[in-house]
């Protein structure tokens, strides 16, 4: 998605001090979204974010629970507005929480850019590009990368943006071609 920085994985919204995968306590599996409110708004991170799960089906734990951590007031202003929109359109209950934002710990390094790690032939270069694991976590260009390994963003955008990931020819073909045959 245009306009997203850098993307990190970990867990948010519990209470135990230093959560791991196996020992996560109260806490959520959540994603960290920096961005650039100049190319994407805030309101436009929410509608990602409803459309990319199921929230009117309620967790079966709180690991997996549907929240939202907002950062000040006006990020849970909008984040209550759209959960009321989509109830009303759903006609039924949304199964999201809304938070305050009280801290975020990473997750281990092998849960970062999981799609992106799931394809060898591109994950191959962002290793020898990013040896150091946080600067790899880090790279702008692997969120990038990895979002469109999700399914997020058309075969078009991808190749507008190409230029800029600095990809070798044969990863930019292998990208072009998933991103083809999985695009919304």
């Amino acid at each position: 998605m245009r306009g997203v920085v850098r993307t990190r994985v970990g867990y948010a919204g519990g209470r135990s001090a230093d959560p791991t995968y196996h020992n996560l306590g109260d806490h959520a599996e959540t994603v960290q979204i920096e961005y650039d409110p100049s190319i994407l708004t805030y309101d436009d991170l929410l509608s990602v974010f409803f459309s990319s799960h199921r929230p009117t089906v309620p967790s079966y734990s709180p690991q997996y629970r549907s929240v939202i951590f907002y950062h000040d007031e006006e990020q849970r202003r909008l984040a209550q507005d759209a959960k009321e929109r989509l109830e009303r359109k759903a006609k039924g209950q949304i199964y999201t929480d809304i938070e305050a934002f009280t801290g975020f710990t990473l997750a281990e390094d092998y849960h970062q850019k999981y799609g992106l790690r799931h394809n060898a032939a591109v994950m191959r270069e962002f290793e020898a590009a990013y040896p150091d694991p946080m600067d790899f976590i880090n790279s702008t260009a692997a969120a990038r990368v990895n979002g469109y390994l999700y399914g997020n963003g058309s075969l078009l955008q991808l190749k507008e943006e190409l230029p800029e990931l600095g990809l070798s020819e044969s990863s930019a073909r292998v990208l072009e071609s998933f991103v083809g045959k999985y695009s919304r």
